[in-house]
């Protein structure tokens, strides 16, 4: 199974993220299948940088975002997509 989930990146204390597809089973900063997106949350106002083109063909390929990448995707509007496409 795979999910689209973060992977930790940067400095301590000034971490900024990938939205990346992995393997379920796979640790957190393992290899990842592909890399989607970008989300620096330090920044005002965070920063959120999405392939929606490889977000939606991985969605539809089955593999499941993790909640927060859930709710990064509502807010850029791809969840909105990929129901719209599957109707």
């Amino acid at each position: 199974m795979l999910k689209i989930r973060l992977t930790r990146l940067g400095a301590k204390k000034a971490p900024f993220y990938r939205i990346v597809v992995a393997d379920a089973r796979a640790p957190r900063e393992g290899r990842p299948v592909d890399t989607i997106g970008q989300y620096d949350a330090t920044k005002q106002p965070a920063i959120v940088n999405v392939d929606e083109e490889k977000a939606l063909a991985w969605l539809a390929k089955g593999a499941q975002p993790t909640d927060t990448v859930r709710s990064l995707f509502k807010k850029q509007g791809v969840m909105q997509k990929f129901a719209d496409a599957k109707k």
